[in-house]
C-alpha cells in the first residue's frame, strides 16, 4: 500500500478507536443515547474528520443498526449492554470498529467471549488465509464460553467509500474458501450471543444510504434529497441529520418514506437477535501483510 494512502488508514483508524472510548465512557445508567450520540459525533467532526456512518448504540437483544431518532428519549438501563459502533472517516477512508460496555458487569462472561475471539482472529489473519479459518477461529472461541456466534453477521472488506465491500467473514466454519489478500483493508466483527444465534430485522430504521435520485413530488421531500445528494452521497446517514430546526416528527419521517418508495435510499433497519437472547460485540479495522496483519484502529 502505497505511503500516503497507508498514513491515512492510520490516521483515520487511531481518530476511530479515540471516539469509540469517549462514547463507551459515557454509556451509564440513565444517560440519553441521543446525548451520547450527538457528543460523540460531534466529537469527530470538531477534529476536522467526517463519519464513516453513524454512531450505533445497540442494547441488549439488539445486534446492530441502531441509532437514535431525533427525539429519542431511550436511556441507558442499569442492567444494559450496549454496542458501540464507530467509525470516523477522511478522504473516503473509513474507520470501523466497536466495543460492548456491559453496565451492570453480570454479563462479562458474554462481552469477554468476543474481545477473545477478535483476539484470536486477528492472530489468524495473514495473505492466503481462507475466511473460514477466521471463522473457524471465533467459533471456536465463542462456544468455549458456552455461547453461540451469530452467524448471518460478521466481518467485512472496507475499501474507499465502501463501509461493506463485497468480502465476507463469517463467524463461525462456513466452508468459505476465498483468501485474504495482502494490503486488504477488512473488519474482524465476532458477534456472540446467549439466544439462538441469528439475527432479523425490525421495523425499527434510522440509517440510510443514497442510492440514487428519484422522482418524488413533496417539496419537502426535494429539499430533503438535495440535502442527502449534496451531504452525504457515498456514507450512511442518520435521518437525525437531517431535521431542520422546528420540523415535526411527522413531517421528517413523511418525507424519508417518500424517498424511500422513489429508490432514492436504501434502509439499514436495526437487527435484533431471533431469540430475544443478549448480544455482545467487538470489532476492528486492520491491514492484511504477508505474513499477519497491522491493526489500524488502536
Amino acid at each position: 500500500m502505497e505511503e500516503e494512502r497507508m498514513k491515512k488508514e492510520r490516521d483515520v483508524g487511531s481518530m476511530s478507536f479515540m471516539a469509540l472510548k469517549k462514547a463507551a465512557a459515557m454509556v451509564k445508567p440513565g444517560a440519553k443515547l441521543l446525548d451520547i450520540a450527538n457528543s460523540a459525533e460531534k466529537f469527530v467532526r470538531d477534529q476536522g474528520y467526517e463519519l464513516a456512518f453513524p454512531i450505533n448504540l445497540s442494547a441488549n437483544e439488539r445486534a446492530a443498526h441502531y441509532s437514535p431518532s431525533f427525539d429519542d428519549q431511550t436511556v441507558v438501563g442499569e442492567n444494559d449492554i450496549i454496542k458501540v459502533d464507530f467509525g470516523a472517516a477522511k478522504d473516503g477512508i473509513l474507520g470501523d470498529c466497536a466495543i460492548t460496555v456491559d453496565v451492570s458487569s453480570e454479563n462479562q462472561r458474554l462481552v469477554e467471549s468476543t474481545e477473545k475471539a477478535l483476539q484470536d482472529a486477528i492472530a489468524t489473519v495473514r495473505s492466503g488465509v481462507e475466511v473460514t479459518k477466521i471463522g473457524a477461529a471465533i467459533e471456536k472461541t465463542i462456544s468455549s464460553y458456552g455461547f453461540k456466534p451469530v452467524k448471518n453477521l460478521g466481518g467485512h472488506g472496507v475499501e474507499e467509500h465502501d463501509l461493506h465491500a463485497d468480502l465476507f467473514i463469517p463467524n463461525y466454519a462456513n466452508g468459505d474458501d476465498t483468501v485474504l489478500e495482502e494490503d486488504m483493508t477488512v473488519a474482524i466483527e465476532p458477534f456472540a450471543t446467549d439466544g439462538k444465534g441469528m439475527v432479523t430485522e425490525e421495523d425499527t430504521c434510522e440509517i440510510y444510504s443514497f442510492v440514487g435520485e428519484g422522482q418524488v413530488r413533496s417539496q419537502q421531500a426535494r429539499s430533503m434529497l438535495s440535502k442527502i445528494a449534496e451531504h452525504y452521497p457515498s456514507e450512511p446517514f442518520a435521518i437525525r441529520w437531517l431535521a431542520d430546526p422546528g420540523i415535526s416528527r411527522f413531517a421528517l419521517y413523511t418525507a424519508v418514506q417518500e424517498l424511500l418508495r422513489s429508490g432514492s435510499l436504501e434502509p439499514h433497519p436495526t437487527l435484533t437477535e431471533l431469540g430475544k437472547g443478549m448480544v455482545s460485540q467487538a470489532e476492528a479495522k486492520l491491514l492484511v501483510t504477508k505474513d499477519g496483519c497491522e491493526i489500524l484502529t488502536k
